[in-house]
């Protein structure tokens, strides 16, 4: 200070001190007693006298000023002229006289010491979000960079991390590591504190009952979990709306402002179930009273069961459309063969309890009743072809249209084939040709025929198979009661082991073709017994007997043979034929 005053021309020392040659010495003294005492590597503290884009002026008490990076105070952008700063003494006088001075390198030195401090004493300290990194965030606290966890950045999820970036916010030091140097710092524990009491607040003070204000805070594929001010609560997904919801992200948005009602918490109050549709009017209540059973309504499948389908005939209205509803058909089915979600339907209303709010609805009833008039469109004795629908061990069921269905009864399946089960004769889902034998309107119930197409054969096979007349058979089969022996036509004739008894003693054999005289024929019950043991017995019983039983094979020859080569054509042959070649049998019985 000396030498600038030495330097200043003109200056007149003795006009001032009034000719006082001691006086000069002693204002420099007095001067230079007034600055502070500046020793370099040390920390100081300024204050702030000037603030620009690029450097921060800060006066130590020293002859100059020292300049600061305005980089060092990015932590802190609320920095101020008159703000008192901590600066590290780099050097007294640089080239150009100025005073250098380190505001980061001082935070530095008092860091750990401001942290420990701030963590033991459970203090509110600033820091200043620097960037992301795996996990959270990196924050600068008193110089040190310290670590916030992206679960300790609020009470609520975040999902944009980068907002945060480049912010001064408040924290507590939750976590040091001194030996690794590592510090962790939570904002969200000043939130929950001041939370907790908020929730304890407005814990006090719940009802059921209450409207409150939330805020959507996280939606699951159950519910809704709203954020009422410190108190979470959960809005089922059953409740969110009186119609079908699928996803509650179709009723609300994530951060979403919403009233909802208390419906009810349990006696910590720490559960507490939520409402958004209960404060809506109930959709039946608004449901026109202009409806009523028999009218016709439009509506969208919604959801399907094995069942039935429930059908919103308007929102929050449904009505079920049980299975039986959906077709005149008997057969047990399944409702997703005749309708599926998201459909189109119109159906008459069967049934209305507002009370209940409960409604069932058919679709069938839109078609006539096919029994209404059975006995015009499928009268006895006409013919149809239709479709095998089920099998039991008496018969075939077997639909002529939907909802009209009879049973064929395994005797009526054929006039020859003896059937054990009926899928030897057909199979589910193929056509067959029917004749209807009987209705039973009441019951819904029809009689039907197969064989009964066809003339019955064993009109003709009684002509043919008299008693006594022989004829060509092979053993298929030996049971206990004796042999199945197949004749021509494709019929079958029984034998007992004594009547297959060979002409040398010996037993007949599966497979051995062998003359057969038929000694029993029975048309009613389709049984033809037959004897091999007879046609060697009468030529050694005499010549009468031979000859008696020669003319009737004789007699039936002509109609066999004829009857053969219908067979072949058609296997049963044509009923004309066959009905020509009864006649004619009958014509050679009389002649003869």
């Amino acid at each position: 200070m000396s030498n600038f005053v030495e330097g200043v021309e003109g200056f007149d020392w003795d006009a001032i001190e009034g000719g006082n040659a001691g006086s000069r010495e002693e204002l420099t003294a007095k001067y230079d007693k007034s600055l502070s005492t500046i020793v370099e590597n040390e920390v100081t503290e300024g204050e702030v006298i000037s603030i620009n884009k690029r450097e921060v002026v800060v006066n130590v008490g020293s002859k100059s000023d020292g300049i600061v990076s305005r980089s060092e105070f990015r932590y802190n952008p609320d920095l101020k002229i008159g703000d008192k700063v901590e600066v590290y003494i780099e050097n007294r006088e640089d080239k150009k006289g100025q005073l250098v001075l380190s505001h980061k390198k001082a935070r530095a030195m008092r860091s750990w010491d401001k942290v420990n401090e701030a963590l033991e004493k459970d203090e509110v300290i600033k820091g200043y979000i620097k960037c992301r990194t795996k996990g959270g965030m990196i924050v600068d606290v008193f110089g040190i960079e310290a670590f916030l966890p992206g679960s300790q950045i609020d009470v609520k999820p975040i999902r944009d991390y980068d907002i945060f970036v480049g912010k001064t916010m408040e924290f507590k030091i939750v976590k040091i590591n001194s030996e690794f140097r590592n510090v962790v710092v939570s904002h969200k524990a000043l939130i929950e504190a001041e939370l907790e009491q908020q929730k304890k607040e407005i814990i006090s003070k719940l009802e059921k009952g209450q409207v409150l204000e939330g805020t959507v805070k996280n939606i699951t594929s159950y519910g809704v979990f709203i954020d009422l001010g410190g108190v979470d609560g959960l809005i089922h997904i059953t409740d969110l709306s009186w119609g079908r919801v699928s996803h509650p992200e179709e009723i609300v948005q994530l951060d979403q402002k919403i009233n909802v009602v208390i419906l009810d918490f349990d006696d910590d109050k720490k559960r507490i179930a939520l409402g958004l549709k209960q404060l809506t009017p109930h959709p039946w209540d608004a449901l026109s009273q202009e409806v009523k059973v028999g009218d016709k309504v439009k509506g969208k499948v919604v959801v399907m069961a094995d069942y039935g389908a429930f059908v919103e005939i308007a929102p929050g209205v449904e009505g079920l459309i049980h299975v039986s509803e959906m077709s005149w058909s008997q057969h047990l089915r399944s409702a997703q063969d005749f309708l599926k979600v998201g459909e189109e339907v119109e159906a008459q209303v069967l049934t209305l309890d507002r009370e209940e709010r409960k409604m069932s609805l058919g679709i069938k009833q839109l078609h006539q009743d096919p029994w209404a008039d059975i006995e015009v469109r499928y009268p006895v004795g006409s013919k149809h072809t239709a479709t095998v629908r089920n099998f039991t061990n008496f018969g075939v069921f077997a639909e002529i249209e939907e909802g009209v269905d009879g049973l064929i009864h395994i005797s009526d399946l054929s006039w020859t084939k003896k059937i054990k089960h009926p899928n030897e004769f057909t199979s589910i889902g193929e056509k067959i040709d029917v004749v209807v034998l009987e209705i039973d309107k009441e019951q819904r119930r029809l009689s039907l025929g197969h064989k009964q197409l066809e003339e019955n054969p064993w009109d003709v096979f009684e002509t043919i198979f008299t008693v006594d007349s022989v004829h060509e058979g092979t053993i298929t089969a030996i049971v206990d009661k004796g042999a199945i022996i197949a004749l021509p036509y494709g019929i079958e004739g029984f034998a007992t082991p004594r009547h297959l008894t060979k002409e040398d003693g010996s037993q007949a054999k599966v497979d051995e073709k062998l003359p057969f005289k038929v000694i029993e024929f029975n048309k009613g019950a389709k049984r033809i017994i037959l004897s091999h043991s007879r046609t060697f017995e009468a030529e050694k019983a005499g010549e009468a007997t031979e000859r008696k039983a020669r003319p009737a094979a004789k007699k039936s020859a002509p109609a066999a043979k004829k009857f053969e080569a219908a067979h072949e054509a058609t296997t049963l042959g044509d009923i004309t034929e066959l009905a020509a070649l009864k006649s004619q049998l009958e014509a050679n019985e009389k002649k003869n």
